[in-house]
């Protein structure tokens, strides 16, 4: 029993390694829109069984990254920058319905699990660790989507973030994690303050920015494609 479950935590481990070397494949146009992924050719390039493969080519489908066809296979998907400011819009109402409902749900113990992922956020900014403050925003904002109560706004919003959540790591920049520091302690501020009008604008206008930065990535992508 032991060992099966020392073989699935090792798959695991494979597939995250694969899944983040794909995505600066994809994000650096290694891998372009339309590229085969083979299994079979992966497997050997990264010295791995076709498993933890075929778990990362899940993952990045359901980032939205991938395409997987059936009998045909996956491949790298093409998505426009409409697609993704679209998706952002979508992300920034709920988003900044989230921050709402915590604001006006949240209890004292949520409030101080929020303020310490700010804190970590913070941190993170100011020792320039880029990984670290992605991990912490992302749980800073989990932490506002438990707040606000709604279990069909979580669901739902997930599946948008798992998409979202490629673009947003390879925005992070020592600038921008400065920048959502800030913008991040005003939202803290007015969901602790019960502002639900406040809080809500303030989400809403942090993921239009964090929207506009990551379509500048798709944007110098497509250039580059083309040229």
């Amino acid at each position: 029993m032991s060992e099966v479950m020392d073989q699935e935590k090792e798959t695991r481990l494979s597939a995250d390694n694969l899944v983040r070397v794909l995505e600066d494949d994809i994000l650096n146009s290694i891998l372009k829109p339309g590229d085969r992924l083979d299994e079979q050719s992966l497997a050997r390039r990264f010295e791995v069984s076709r498993t933890p493969v075929r778990e990362a080519l899940r993952h990045l489908a359901s980032s939205g990254l991938v395409e997987i066809r059936k009998n045909q296979g996956a491949t790298v998907r093409r998505l426009t920058t409409a697609e993704l400011i679209e998706m952002f819009q979508v992300m920034a109402e709920y988003e900044g319905l989230s921050a709402r409902l915590s604001a006006r749900r949240m209890t004292r113990e949520e409030t101080a699990e929020m303020r310490k992922w700010h804190e970590e956020c913070s941190k993170c900014a100011e020792a320039g660790d880029q990984e670290g403050f992605y991990a912490a925003n992302n749980e800073l904002h989990d932490a506002i989507f438990r707040g606000s109560r709604s279990t069909f706004l979580q669901t739902e919003s997930r599946k948008l973030r798992n998409r979202l959540n490629v673009y947003r790591r390879h925005i992070t920049t020592p600038r921008k994690m400065a920048k959502s520091v800030v913008e991040h302690g005003r939202i803290v501020e007015a969901i602790s303050a019960g502002e639900e009008d406040l809080a809500a604008r303030l989400m809403r206008e942090h993921v239009d920015l964090v929207a506009g930065a990551a379509a500048d990535v798709l944007l110098s992508l497509e250039t580059e494609n083309r040229e």
